[in-house]
């Protein structure tokens, strides 16, 4: 075996207290006890792991559920269930050193053979129940559990990533859903996984006891931990359809603190004398082009010299200025700056602000404008619709951008669904990716790039690929990355890769959002992060957080 790496959880699970901009929050004493109350504008899709997509419901796996790892509050890989892990000297084989005498919430023992089987199951159905589950365990051959502190994970190549692969993977109870594991595994995406009588088997630090969907999420501490005690009770989500009742319940005290405050209302809640955090995120908004070669109407948008156009003409200045009030920055490559790692590339060649290059790009093309000042591309004319999430996407921005395109001869038409409908209407018909022209949406990655950047692979097709791009170079390019172990390499590989989606431009990335959350001054010990103080990248915040004498 190789050399062990031992990480210090340090500052993630301390009672230090954390400001917005990472250092301090609130001054005051450690007040042990009571619930925080927060707020979210987002929603629980699901608690079931193999289903589940939102960003609340990955949040929420982090504190019910152990992983061998987590992120410090440093973005620094530290212990979660796993105490210590070492590597191979071929860097195939992983063995992780697990938290002894640990139990699940009913008290029945928490051991490596969990983690073993919850892995062995996700490689067993990764073509029926378990298809995003399985992309992060590429290239594993077998986990095995020689006994109930040791796990042995197995890889046919060295995987560059692993241990960002392992920190997305919640540890589930095999007691509990073994029973689903039977068949074609289908039966594992039909468990709904929420509390009736008994709250929800947990091993994180806290326990959900009860849930109403779009309404509110409870969650008590769980006894059977195996980490530090929190020091809240619990804490319960309130989800709000509406961000100014949101922001109101905050001011009047029915809640101690929002995820994802609206910019609009950043002003109104410093002056009520509430912490505001502004801290670079990790969040892009993009404005997606259908990239399937095959669609049949509308092609001149498959072009890179009419994408190029379309950049030229959006003011990406207008809209963090406007759309975002500020907090942001324009956008560029699907790789964020805030995650942090070195791995955005500072050296792409973004197209700046230009509406008179994007009509020259056009009028060379030779699609004139008719009277009613709309092109005429291949006798139709450059009319669109823009499928739009009622949720991850901004239609502020939308206008800016509806707008700008329309001043070079552009025409725009909005079509509002939700995030189901959206993606059926993306995908459609049957996941061929034929029938929508472009999109908006956005996207949280993961710190380590490889998530965001196998979303444009042609195996992402109808898992996470949203815009049908499929390129065998870029593919072979993402193989190479995850297995590159040798990190100058990799970042070479993850350049080109950037740079590639760049060129080609299934996405225009208009802007890097950033993080705003918000809470009382009752409140210290909050951690901050580039996915915001509810995030599924450390169990940190929540039980840092506490009340200020």
């Amino acid at each position: 075996m190789g050399v062990a790496v031992v990480a210090a959880l340090a500052a993630g699970c301390s009672s230090t207290s954390h400001s917005p901009s990472g250092g301090a929050s609130n001054a005051g004493g450690v007040v042990e006890g009571g619930t925080l109350r927060l707020g979210s504008s987002s929603s629980i899709d699901s608690l079931n792991p193999f289903v589940a997509i939102n960003q609340d419901a990955y949040s929420t796996f982090e504190y019910i559920y152990p992983e061998l790892v987590q992120y410090n509050a440093q973005m620094k890989f530290a212990p979660d269930f796993a105490k210590s892990w070492s590597t191979s000297s071929d860097g195939k084989v992983w063995t992780f050193k697990t938290q002894p005498g640990a139990k699940w919430s009913d008290g029945q023992p928490l051991t490596a053979k969990d983690a073993a089987w919850t892995y062995s199951t996700i490689l067993k159905y990764a073509k029926t129940a378990a298809g995003n589950q399985a992309a992060t365990l590429s290239h594993l051959k077998s986990a095995v559990a020689p006994n109930d502190t040791t796990l042995v994970l197995t890889y046919t190549v060295p995987v560059a990533n692993v241990l960002s692969n392992l920190q997305q993977l919640p540890i589930l109870p095999e007691h509990v859903w073994s029973k689903f594991a039977t068949g074609n595994g289908l039966a594992l995406k039909r468990y709904p996984n929420t509390p009736g009588s008994q709250p929800v088997v947990s091993g994180g630090p806290f326990e959900l006891v009860k849930f109403q969907k779009d309404q509110i999420a409870l969650f008590q501490r769980n006894p059977n931990w195996y980490g530090p005690k929190p020091h809240i009770d619990g804490y319960g989500l309130q989800f709000f359809a509406n961000d100014d009742a949101m922001v109101t319940a905050l001011k009047n005290g029915e809640i101690d603190a929002v995820e994802g405050l609206p910019n609009t209302s950043m002003q109104t809640v410093k002056q009520a004398g509430l912490t505001v955090a502004d801290v670079p995120g990790e969040e892009f908004h993009d404005f997606i082009f259908n990239s399937n070669p095959k669609k049949p109407k509308n092609r001149e948008l498959l072009d890179p010299k009419v994408r190029t156009a379309f950049e030229y003409a959006i003011n990406r200045q207008q809209i963090v200025k406007t759309s975002l009030l500020g907090a942001g920055q324009p956008g560029s490559s699907i790789v964020p700056p805030a995650s942090g790692g070195g791995w955005f590339d500072q050296n792409l060649n973004v197209v700046p602000y230009d509406p008179a290059k994007a009509n020259q790009i056009l009028d060379q093309l030779g699609y004139k404008k008719a009277a009613d000042g709309i092109r005429v591309a291949n006798g139709h004319p450059m009319s669109y619709q823009v499928i739009f999430p009622s949720s991850g996407a901004s239609q502020r921005t939308f206008e800016i951008i509806q707008h700008d395109l329309s001043s070079v001869g552009v025409k725009l038409t909005l079509r509002t669904m939700d995030g189901s409908a959206a993606w059926n209407a993306i995908t459609a018909p049957n996941g061929k990716y034929l029938s929508y022209d472009l999109a908006m949406w956005d996207w949280v990655p993961l710190v380590d790039p490889d998530f965001i950047l196998s979303v444009m692979t042609c195996g992402s097709w109808n898992d996470w690929n949203d815009t049908g791009y499929c390129n065998p170079a870029y593919d072979k390019l993402y193989q190479q990355q995850t297995q590159a172990t040798d990190l100058a390499k990799r970042h070479q590989l993850v350049d080109q890769m950037q740079q590639m989606i760049y060129r080609d431009k299934p996405y225009i990335v208009l802007d890097y959002l950033n993080v705003v959350d918000a809470w009382t001054t009752k409140w210290g010990g909050i951690v901050e992060s580039p996915q915001g103080l509810y995030n599924a990248l450390s169990k940190a915040s929540l039980t840092s957080a506490h009340q200020v004498s």
